[in-house]
C-alpha cells in the first residue's frame, strides 16, 4: 500500500503544479455539478470564464472585484507566511468602511482634496486597529487568533447594522438601512469609461509592489518567514514570536481596512448593510491559490474575480444557482489544501513491494 513520506526539501515543481491541479480538479467537479443540475457544462463554463471578457462592462467588473481581493490577499499572505492565521479580514474590511464612511458623512459638503486621502488613512488604521485586538489577546492570553478574528467579524457586522439603521441612517432615505450618498470629493475617480472600475485599483497594485519588496527584499519579511518555518530557530536567533503575531495581524488588518475604503468610496458611494460579498473570506483562498507569493496572488485574484463576475452572468444566462460561486470557491480551497500535501510529502511504495517488483527476494 502506498504511503506518504516526508521530502528532504520542499518540491518546487509541486509548488507550481499545486494551484494548476486545484483549478483543474475544481473544473472537473464543476462539470459534474452542472450536469447534475441539468445544465450543459460547456455553456456554463463559457458564461463563467469567457462571457465577462466579451464586453467592456464585464472587463471592468472583473477589474473592480480584483482590487479588494488583491488588497486583502496580499496583507493576509504576509501573516500566513509567519503562520499567523487572520481569518477575520471581512470584519476588518467593514471597520475600515465604517470609519471612512463616517468621515465622508461628517464632511458631506466638503470639496477638500484631502477628504479622500483622510478616509484612506483612517480606514486603513481602523482595519489595523480591529486586528490589533486579536494580536493583543494572542500575545497576552494565548487566545487563538483564528477564533478571535472570526468572531470579531460578526461584531463588526452587527456594528454596521446598528449604524446604518440608527446614527448614520439617511433621514430622507425612506427608512432604508443606508447612509446618505457621499460627495464627489469622497469618491475615487472612474478608471475606465462605461464601467464601475475606479482608481482604487492603483492602491491594490501599489500594495502588491510593497508586498513583493517586503517579502523578497526586506529583513522584517525574512524574519517573519523564519518565524513561520522554524519558530524554535527564530526564537534562538532573537526573532520574537509575539512581534511576528503583531506584524502579521496588523498588516493584514490594514490591507483589509483599505479595501473597505475602496468599496464604500468606489462602487457603493455610501454605507449600507451589504458592503462586501465575502471578499474577506474569498481572499483567504486567493492568498493560498497564489502560493502566498505577491505575483502569484495577482493571478489568483484575477481568477477569483472572474468567478464572481462569471457566476452572476451564468446565473442569468444559464440559470445556474447563485450558490455555484461559493461552491467553486470552496472546492478550490479544499483541492488546493489536498494537493499541497505533495509539496512536503511524496508517495512511496512499501520497501517489500518495491523489492518484489524488481525480482529481489525479501531474504536476500
Amino acid at each position: 500500500m502506498w504511503h506518504l513520506v516526508p521530502r528532504t526539501q520542499s518540491s518546487l515543481r509541486a509548488q507550481i503544479l499545486v494551484p494548476i491541479a486545484a483549478i483543474i480538479l475544481t473544473l472537473l467537479c464543476g462539470a459534474v455539478m452542472f450536469t447534475l443540475l441539468g445544465k450543459a457544462p460547456g455553456e456554463a463554463f463559457y458564461a463563467f470564464f469567457i462571457s465577462p471578457f466579451t464586453t467592456r462592462y464585464g472587463i471592468g467588473e472583473v477589474l473592480l472585484k480584483t482590487g479588494p481581493l488583491l488588497l486583502i490577499a496580499q496583507g493576509l499572505a504576509i501573516g500566513f507566511r509567519a503562520r499567523v492565521w487572520n481569518i477575520g479580514a471581512e470584519g476588518q474590511l467593514l471597520m475600515g468602511a465604517i470609519v471612512a464612511g463616517a468621515i465622508a458623512i461628517k464632511f458631506e459638503l466638503s470639496d477638500s482634496v484631502w477628504l479622500l486621502p483622510s478616509m484612506i488613512v483612517a480606514g486603513t488604521l481602523a482595519g489595523a486597529g480591529w486586528a490589533a485586538i486579536a494580536a493583543w489577546l494572542r500575545t497576552s492570553f494565548n487566545a487563538n487568533e483564528i477564533l478571535v478574528t472570526f468572531m470579531l467579524s460578526s461584531v463588526a457586522l452587527q456594528l454596521l447594522y446598528y449604524l446604518v439603521t440608527g446614527p448614520l441612517r439617511d433621514p430622507m432615505g425612506m427608512s432604508f438601512p443606508q447612509s446618505v450618498l457621499f460627495g464627489d470629493a469622497a469618491l475615487f475617480s472612474p478608471l475606465l469609461e462605461g464601467t464601475r472600475v475606479n482608481t482604487s485599483l492603483w492602491l491594490a497594485l501599489a500594495v502588491t509592489v510593497l508586498a513583493w519588496v517586503f517579502v523578497q527584499r526586506s529583513m522584517p519579511g525574512f524574519k517573519l518567514l523564519v518565524s513561520g518555518l522554524a519558530p524554535g530557530a527564530a526564537g534562538y536567533a532573537g526573532f520574537a514570536e509575539g512581534r511576528a503575531v503583531w506584524v502579521g495581524l496588523l498588516i493584514g488588518g490594514a490591507a483589509a481596512g483599505m479595501a473597505g475604503v475602496a468599496e464604500v468610496a468606489g462602487p457603493l458611494g455610501l454605507l449600507q448593510r451589504n458592503i462586501s460579498p465575502g471578499y474577506g473570506f474569498a481572499a483567504i483562498i486567493v492568498a493560498f491559490l497564489g502560493g502566498l507569493h505577491p505575483i502569484g496572488i495577482v493571478f489568483a485574484a484575477l481568477f477569483m474575480a472572474l468567478i464572481y463576475v462569471g457566476g452572476d452572468m451564468a446565473m442569468v444566462s444559464v440559470g445556474i444557482p447563485n450558490a455555484s460561486t461559493t461552491l467553486f470557491q470552496g472546492m478550490m480551497l479544499v483541492f488546493y489544501l489536498a494537493c499541497y500535501v505533495f509539496v512536503n510529502y511524496r508517495l512511496q511504495r512499501p520497501a517489500g513491494k518495491v523489492a518484489a517488483s524488481h525480482g529481489i527476494s525479501a531474504d536476500a
